[in-house]
């Protein structure tokens, strides 16, 4: 027999019939695949009922209003059935239109969803019904783009993943402002666990502060099934500005593998709630100084983090830059499971706020970690960040190095850490290394490169600012004739500012504000606003309103009870809003025994409410009333109120009512700041029912300071949940009782610090 090799005619002939013979068969299969462009949903049905193999059915550009899209068929690992626009970016899903996926190797892209909300509980769904779900299937390229129930309380998932060996790449989602998680991974049943999942190259853009539990941006599991495996891969996404509750990402399942991702100035921490064995390697934790930004916290059995890098972060309690909770002994499924054997090494803990270790330790959360080693990790801070709440001899520091000194640790701690003068030099990878090659093996790897945000998302689908600032459009000129001020207001783009030339302004409409709005006195003081309604102002979804230089007289309005300056819509907000006042004058709120300022509705929330260098006098209501949230879920009206530098005279109500009820620990505020103001003749109304000045229920942290009270009612204060921290320090109270803080979390003495107060009786 001749010899078979590649130098002889008969070989060559063979090799190249056999070359030619595989490509056919793909070509082949590419000649039978058929696409379908439809223009109407009821084309996209019958489309979908002949699809075969390698088929692809494709949406034309245009606007899709109200479409219920089931996408269920069966293609092959070669040849998978795909779903995509004619035109990236150009198919846009709207009003009450969703996606479900159900079958095997399908593939999505180019979609985007935006100008409406999901009628189900997803808006992309990896199943039809809990019996037909998709597998081997892929997403990718689509946008979810402020897809909001207008109920910002109605909970939906944007994304819920079922099924097995599914992935989730290169999608952008942003703005998710109601309840609910911007992506979930089920394991309800067995065919949607031990999945297999990845997650990878998404643009997780901003999502605004919710002010309540279930702000999540991903949820893998529930406590339900956290003793379940999942197996899913998060890696390589972007997560920007993720601020939607205190767990950014929350861990509730098994042997997952959380790598390689980039939070940029996220308030919160990648957290391991339930489930054990996870592995949490080389990600970036990017603080940047924002308040609440914070890194992993650590909770149940066998987790491994390692080759992290963590800076700037300045969160703390369970939002802080490195946590490691007490458990519940013997506890039940859906509470704290003890820390035991988790591996944490060759981190980099660079300038944080606070590392808490044995947290959340009470009379139920007993159980505080053990058989867990932190090895060849580096901390580098101005001064030690580490707060103990337990024993933590279950904790063993083994070789790793700081720059602060030792004898101001705990010896267990310092047992374990090596002090060295570390000079840090930033690395083209824009991390922070030692530059003594003798301290390479400490922290992360040199290696490591950083996810980008250009590295995720689509190429099509611009990363814009989801704010406008104030101020920064164009200056619109007003003069005081009759409804030039109201015209100017809808005529005005967002950012624009209306600047008032000098005049009596006498507005007999509401003025609503959905933009971004400053109104500007050209002279303090010159332009002075009246109105003729029972409120001037109305913050309206994706409004924002800045007031500076402004009189406004309230004369004109009517004798009703319940007037105010400024009101939100009164049930059901969508958007957060601001609300900034500067040197500004506020008067004459008395023609009624009840006339506010400022005035929240239900479901309405303010990311900062700022006002400084203002007046405000002969008021007989309230100047700040966020207190709307009673049904006591943890649901509160605004993250920040700033009052800085004001003067109150003869206020007949409460300078400032905060309402925050409830047990929930998810979110971060309220947050109240009153510093450097005078308070003369205030809260002494006989509608002021509570008999305070400042009335703070459910308040976190709450800073009252260099502040004069004359003649003025008390604050109050009410501790009901977490951690508060309560500051009353270097007032002076004149002829005013006693700030009283009332404790509901802890026994015994409040912990409010209340110290260096004048207090004098004339």
């Amino acid at each position: 027999m001749t010899p078979f090799n590649s130098h002889t005619p008969f070989s060559y002939g063979l090799f190249t019939k056999i070359f030619v013979l595989s490509l056919l068969i793909p070509l082949t299969a590419q000649v039978n695949a058929q696409e379908h462009l439809v223009a109407s949903q009821a084309q996209y049905q019958q489309v979908l009922k002949q699809l075969q193999p390698g088929d692809s059915i494709i949406l034309q550009d245009g606007t899709w209003q109200d479409f219920e899209m089931v996408f269920s068929a069966k293609g092959t690992a070669r040849q998978p059935i795909t779903l995509t626009a004619q035109t990236k970016g150009s198919v846009i899903l709207s009003g009450q239109s969703n996606l479900k996926l159900a079958g095997e190797y399908l593939q999505v892209s180019g979609l985007v969803f935006k100008d409406g909300f999901t009628p189900s509980n997803e808006v992309i769904a990896f199943k039809k019904s809990n019996n037909e779900l998709a597998n081997h299937s892929r997403v990718t390229e689509v946008v979810i783009d402020n897809y909001n129930n207008p109920d910002r309380q109605m909970s939906d998932n944007w994304i819920g993943m079922y099924g097995q060996y599914n992935r989730l790449d290169h999608n952008h989602f942003v703005g998710k402002r109601n309840a609910g998680v911007t992506l979930a991974v089920r394991l309800e049943g067995e065919q949607n666990q031990q999945n297999h999942h990845r997650i990878d190259h998404n643009y997780f853009g901003p999502r605004p502060i919710l002010g309540s539990n279930g702000g999540e941006t991903i949820r893998i599991g529930t406590s339900h099934h956290s003793l379940t495996n999942s197996f899913t891969v998060v890696e390589n996404n972007y997560f920007d500005r993720c601020d939607g509750e205190v767990e950014i990402i929350s861990i509730k399942s098994g042997q997952n593998r959380i790598q390689n991702n980039l939070f940029n100035g996220s308030r919160g921490t990648l957290t391991l709630r339930h489930g054990n064995g996870n592995i949490i390697d080389s990600n970036v934790f990017l603080g940047n100084g924002i308040e609440h930004t914070g890194g992993i916290r650590i909770i149940n059995r066998d987790q491994t983090v390692s080759n992290n890098y963590l800076e700037g972060l300045t969160g703390t309690r369970f939002g802080s830059g490195f946590t490691i909770m007490n458990g519940v002994p013997n506890s039940p499924i859906n509470r704290y499971h003890q820390v035991v054997n988790a591996d944490i090494h060759h981190n980099s803990f660079i300038n944080l706020d606070h590392i808490e270790l044995a947290a959340g330790s009470d009379s139920e959360r007993s159980a505080p970690p053990k058989d867990s080693t932190l090895t060849q990790n580096v901390f580098i801070n101005p001064k030690s960040p580490f707060t103990l709440y337990d024993d933590i001899s279950g904790l063993r520091f083994n070789d790793n190095i700081t720059n602060f000194a030792s004898k101001d640790l705990n010896p267990i701690i310092q047992k374990g850490m090596n002090t060295h003068n570390i000079t840090m030099v930033r690395a083209a990878n824009g991390l922070l290394y030692s530059n003594d090659p003798k301290l390479a093996q400490y922290g992360v790897s040199s290696t490591l490169v950083p996810t980008t945000k250009q590295q995720t998302g689509t190429t099509w689908y611009p990363k814009s600012e989801p704010t406008v600032a104030f101020q920064s459009g164009k200056i619109i000129k007003v003069n005081a004739t009759d409804g030039e001020l109201d015209n100017a207001v809808v005529a005005a783009q967002s950012g624009d500012t209306l600047l008032l030339n000098d005049g009596q302004y006498s507005i007999d409409t509401l003025l609503a504000i959905n933009k971004t709005l400053t109104f500007k006195a050209a002279n303090p003081h010159k332009a002075i606003i009246s109105f003729e309604r029972p409120s001037l102002f109305e913050i309206q979804n994706d409004g924002n309103l800045q007031l500076d230089g402004l009189v406004i007289n309230g004369q004109l309005s009517p004798d009703a009870p319940g007037n105010s300056v400024i009101r939100t819509l009164k049930w059901g907000m969508l958007t957060n809003y601001r609300f900034d006042m500067s040197n500004s004058i506020v008067e004459q709120l008395n023609n009624s025994n009840a006339f506010h300022f400022f005035d929240s509705g239900s479901r309405a929330f303010a990311d900062m409410i700022n006002v400084n260098n203002s007046q405000f006098r002969h008021i007989s209501g309230d100047v700040f009333r966020l207190n709307k949230e009673t049904d006591d879920i943890g649901i509160y009206n605004a993250e920040y109120l700033n009052l800085t530098h004001n003067q109150f005279e003869d206020i007949g109500g409460i300078v400032a009512t905060v309402y925050r009820g409830g047990t929930d620990e998810s979110t971060f505020g309220p947050h109240v700041l009153v510093s450097h103001n005078q308070f003369t003749h205030v809260g002494k109304g006989q509608q002021n029912k509570t008999g305070s000045i400042l009335n703070l229920h459910g308040v976190q942290v709450s800073q009252i300071g260099h502040n004069t009270f004359a003649d003025s009612a008390a604050i109050t204060i009410f501790h009901t949940v977490g951690e508060p921290q309560t500051t009353i320090t270097n007032n002076q109270l004149i002829n005013t009782p006693d700030p009283q803080v009332t404790e509901f979390v802890t026994q015994g003495k409040h912990t409010a610090n209340i110290n260096n107060n004048k207090v004098q009786t004339r």
